[in-house]
């Protein structure tokens, strides 16, 4: 645990926590929605797993791409 990476690296494994976190979120989003009739309190659990790899996909954006995402419920003004 104490080796040291360069950014490039570091990146890499960043992109890769990403994708694992995307796949995961779309994972229990699908899980929920096909629990929501049969079994309410395990959709209830899959929605909790859901919201939490949201959290953590716009935490790695913000690190990928500073800046460039809105902060949630944060509307932005249409240009006029």
């Amino acid at each position: 645990m104490t080796d040291v990476v360069d950014s490039d690296e570091l990146l890499r494994r960043i992109r890769r926590a990403r994708a694992f976190a995307q796949q995961e979120e779309r994972t229990w989003r699908a899980r929920g929605d096909g629990l929501r009739a049969s079994d309410p309190e395990a959709a209830r659990e899959a929605a909790v797993r859901t919201l939490a790899y949201e959290a953590v996909l716009r935490v790695l954006d913000e690190i990928l791409t500073p800046g460039r995402h809105p902060e949630p419920g944060h509307r932005v003004k249409p240009v006029t």
